[in-house]
């Protein structure tokens, strides 16, 4: 089972690679032909869609990792951007790209028009989950989300409002929704402190109004009944982890100087996050 030290070595990597939102062409595939396929879904009146990728040499229930796009992105765009299909290789778990609605995810008070018209994300993505565990075998114990500035707003939300998920990991995102009522979940938080779109410090940004990211850090924290926090730097990288009951944990990796971007070792470091994480 990975360490700390190496979450936080991984994600060192911004100072070499880094990933905009925009996206850049993924890593390596494995051998064999993985299991790919295109879905639609009606949920609500509303037809959805979502993209699977299923590396081919896994045997037996694997997990799930649902990643969530940014805003103006797709599930075609944060599949190449963000190279889980290669983590998915390595790792031997299932991920999908799900769409929003006119690119966008209602995160509460963000973002678009899915925001706007009260669009229920939270019902699509439950949903999408239980469709790929009938088609597929599925560890329901292991089941993830991540995502990327509205997707990781989304993803908090998930963890606020569904109880499916075992570990959620935003990415230069904030808390936007109640979450008085959410179940002990793992968090692991990936924030840049130079970000101008989701403000380190909270507050106004061009489109998002919200807590700072210690703060949300603070509420997980409180939620799942941790430990006070430790930590660690390496350069330009700090994590600050709590440990809390049930094999949970509340983790914040903070990358001074960075901006609105993906990591270049988010992606590996995040899978290591969920693999210590289960239901």
């Amino acid at each position: 089972m990975p360490t700390r030290p190496t979450r936080t070595l991984a994600i060192v990597a911004i100072s070499a690679v880094i990933l905009a939102v925009g996206g850049c062409v993924g890593g390596g595939r494995a051998t064999g032909s993985p299991e790919q396929s295109t879905q639609t879904l009606s949920v609500g009146g509303v037809t959805r869609s979502f993209h699977i990728y299923r590396p081919a040499d896994i045997s037996g229930p694997a997990p799930l990792v649902v990643m969530l796009h940014g805003g103006y992105g797709t599930g075609a765009q944060a599949e190449r951007a963000y190279r889980w299909d290669a983590q998915a290789d390595d790792g031997h778990f299932v991920v999908v790209y799900p769409d929003g609605l006119d690119r966008a995810w209602n995160a509460g008070s963000c973002c678009g028009l899915p925001a706007r018209s009260g669009v229920d994300d939270v019902a699509f993505l439950s949903a999408m989950v239980g469709v790929i565990e009938q088609q597929m075998p599925i560890d329901t114990s292991r089941v993830f989300a991540t995502g990327m500035s509205n997707g990781a707003m989304m993803a908090l939300r998930l963890a606020c409002q569904s109880s499916l998920f075992a570990a959620v990991a935003p990415v230069a995102g904030t808390l936007l929704t109640g979450c008085s009522g959410a179940s002990p979940t793992s968090v692991l938080q990936i924030h840049g402190t130079a970000d101008d779109r989701v403000p380190y410090g909270g507050g106004p940004g061009p489109r998002v109004d919200g807590p700072s990211v210690e703060s949300v850090n603070a509420t997980w924290r409180t939620i799942d009944g941790c430990e006070p926090p430790v930590s660690s730097s390496d350069g330009d990288v700090t994590t600050q982890r709590a440990d809390c009951p049930d094999g949970r944990a509340v983790e914040l990796i903070t990358i001074a100087g960075a901006g609105h971007q993906w990591p270049g070792g988010a992606t590996a470091t995040i899978w290591q996050f969920f693999t210590q994480h289960h239901l």
